[in-house]
């Protein structure tokens, strides 16, 4: 019997964060390493595996379909590492961390996921604050959050790490209809909003007419609107309560959403602590979601 191949998780942390970070120089930064030290971890890696990671060229690193299967396995090993590790150190990590998401994503999956970390983690206090993504992108460029979930564009990789993906959709009272010709009257939230800007550019590349109906900086305030027929808007699929309807017909075609998770790097070990489990508490809603 052959004997096991074992991994080496200071290769694995490597591969890691290259692949979140797509820059081999960014990951250095991120472990206090050359770009040099971290090209050749990850080539160490592929020798152990066998595979190619990742495709590089002279502007950009990509994962490898081995990459991209071989990077849940990796965060999920690091995980358990680091989970091992934080239960024997868990009392000497303490201070405060501010955080920001949008209203929508933080309504629908963060409470569980804050929770838990409350709980375990009794010493560090949590601020957390909804907004829009382009306002929580001011606020930590000011230093005023140490982490942040946003939207953003699909495969905007040079922001954050994608952490979320799904599909968008027109919403609006059952019997609402996108049909050609009709001015459609949206309900949104005001600027900037990633997706009133998405369903604005649908629209006008389909180029169907279109008007701000009504505008709410409230989740709450826009199904309201959507109740009342006051129009239609877009929303994620999880998010679409069962007395409203998926529109389809002739309605134009949206992108997926996506939320990454950025850091300030400034910021100190609590709020590395809650990065990580975010990062892990999400891909395990991902892998259930199927």
């Amino acid at each position: 019997m052959p004997n096991p191949t074992n991994l080496d998780l200071d290769l694995v942390r490597a591969f890691v964060m290259v692949s979140e970070s797509r820059s081999f120089t960014r990951a250095g930064e991120r472990l206090g390493r050359s770009q040099s030290a971290i090209s050749l971890q990850v080539r160490r890696l592929e020798d152990l595996i066998g595979e190619p990671l990742f495709q590089r060229d002279a502007r950009r690193v990509s994962l490898t379909d081995k990459g991209e299967v071989f990077l849940a396995q990796a965060r999920r090993l690091l995980r358990v590492n680091d989970d091992i590790v934080a239960a024997l150190a868990a009392d000497e990590v303490e201070g405060e961390v501010r955080m920001g998401a949008p209203e929508d994503f933080a309504t629908a999956h963060l409470p569980a996921v804050l929770g838990a970390f409350a709980r375990s983690h009794p010493r560090i206090a949590l601020s957390v604050t909804c907004d829009l993504t382009l306002r929580l992108l001011d606020r930590m460029s000011a230093g005023e959050l140490d982490l942040a979930l946003v939207k953003r564009e699909p495969l905007g990789g040079e922001l954050g790490v994608r952490v979320w993906r799904e599909p968008l959709v027109w919403v609006g009272r059952d019997g609402e209809d996108l049909t050609s010709g009709k001015v459609v009257s949206l309900i949104a939230a005001p600027s900037p909003c990633v997706y009133r800007r998405r369903a604005t550019t649908a629209l006008d590349e389909a180029g169907r007419a279109w008007r701000i109906a009504y505008t709410s900086p409230s989740v709450a305030g826009q199904l309201a609107a959507l109740r009342a027929g006051l129009g239609v808007s877009v929303l994620p699929r999880a998010m679409v309560p069962d007395d409203l309807a998926i529109l389809a017909g002739e309605a134009p075609p949206l992108a997926d959403g996506e939320i990454a998770l950025i850091r300030n790097r400034e910021a100190g070990p609590a709020a590395d602590r809650l990065a990580e489990h975010v990062l892990a508490a999400l891909d395990r809603a991902v892998a259930q979601r199927g």
